[in-house]
């Protein structure tokens, strides 16, 4: 048997056996929990076997959500717990929504969202807008920027992108064309957004929803879409699953990337490692293992590899550890604009520039010190 088959039976065992999100709504669970807005702009459509609602069907046009979540307490950072089937949904562990609304059209849900950029001052209207990776459903992308937001403490307003994955580990080619698919149904949330009211957006995607990003940001720069291009703050991309050839020649099509500009690796990163092989590659952008790959781009590179458990394919959501080091995160960007060395000492680990990348290998505070973990 291949190795490539056998890695998709590893992986099609471990889904059957976990619990998927999905969203139930429970009004009381506010009670219990921290609440978290999460606003969503999906081009998923109905499942074409049960008609289930924002599921793996592809929709032309673009909808739009509001999604109150409420935190449980009882839970460490990175952990969301997602109610069982056939189990009553318990406040105090499950991630549970406490409002759905759906919103008519994008007229009411740009209202909405302008009502509540505006409870901030002038110069400090922020979006964090999220764009899920593979095999995702509908309440996972939304439930894992909510818990990002509360776990960093992100502060402004958070927006998710939710295009149509197929939520299935042997989805992968159907999930890579939606990706290609749903390039118009960001634009279109990127627009509402600004047209909102948003100063600034920082766009953070995961996985194949980084290819997504970067196919939507080269063409709002060949469309001349200047409007939401300079309010684009920064980008962050956790474990792209891009070709390296490919993104460099989306970012110089670009005319430069955005700044700063932040991609998180892991060269323990069990599914870019699928993927890489699936595609014939020794690596994908989110496992490279030499800085010099990209030295000709104005990027900062984040090894994670340090913080690896199970598949480290979303190190900076899951490790406690790695999100506490992450709260520091801004103050890197602070450095890096001013001195290229990165700062040593800044965040715990080691610090390498080539030409115009960085590339800072996180590490543990206890391997820094010599500690025992």
């Amino acid at each position: 048997m291949s190795r490539i088959l056998t890695g998709f039976l590893i992986v099609l065992t471990l889904a059957a056996c976990e619990t998927r999100g999905r969203v139930i709504l429970v009004p009381d669970a506010a009670k219990t929990g921290e609440i978290e807005t999460v606003f969503v702009g999906t081009t998923r459509g109905p499942n074409p076997e049960t008609g289930a609602e924002f599921d793996r069907g592809r929709s032309g046009t673009t909808r739009f959500v509001r999604l109150d979540v409420a935190i449980p307490p009882d839970r460490t950072a990175g952990q969301i717990h997602w109610t069982p089937e056939r189990a009553a949904p318990d406040p105090k562990i499950d991630f549970l929504a406490t409002n759905f609304q759906k919103y008519a059209d994008n007229t009411d849900f740009r209202t909405d969202l302008a009502r509540t950029l505006k409870q901030e001052r002038r110069g400090e209207r922020e979006v964090t807008l999220f764009v899920h990776g593979f095999n995702n459903t509908f309440a996972e992308g939304a439930y894992r920027l909510a818990q990002l937001g509360h776990d960093l403490d992100l502060g402004g307003v958070l927006v998710n992108y939710s295009w149509p994955s197929r939520a299935h580990p042997l989805g992968y080619a159907y999930d890579r064309d939606s990706a290609l698919f749903a390039r118009d149904g960001l634009e279109d949330l990127l627009n509402e957004v600004v047209a909102a009211g948003a100063e600034r957006v920082l766009i953070v995607a995961h996985s194949m929803g980084s290819a997504l990003t970067m196919e939507t940001l080269r063409q709002i720069a060949i469309g001349g879409n200047e409007k939401v291009r300079k309010r684009i703050e920064g980008v962050v991309l956790v474990s792209p699953d891009i070709d390296v050839e490919v993104f460099r020649a989306q970012a110089t099509r670009m005319g430069g990337l955005p700044q700063p500009f932040l991609i998180f690796t892991s060269k323990k990163d069990r599914a870019l490692a699928l993927s890489a092989r699936l595609t014939g590659q020794q690596d994908r952008l989110g496992n490279v293992t030499d800085v010099s790959e990209v030295a000709d781009l104005d990027v900062t590179l984040l090894d994670t590899t340090a913080f690896s458990e199970g598949g480290g394919h979303f190190n900076p959501g899951n490790s406690p550890a790695l999100l506490a080091i992450l709260s520091r995160i801004a103050d890197v960007d602070t450095a890096l604009a001013t001195d290229r060395t990165g700062r040593p000492g800044l965040l715990p680990g080691a610090v390498l520039t080539v030409q115009n990348a960085t590339q800072i290998i996180l590490l543990p505070v206890t391997a820094i010190s010599g500690a025992q973990p």
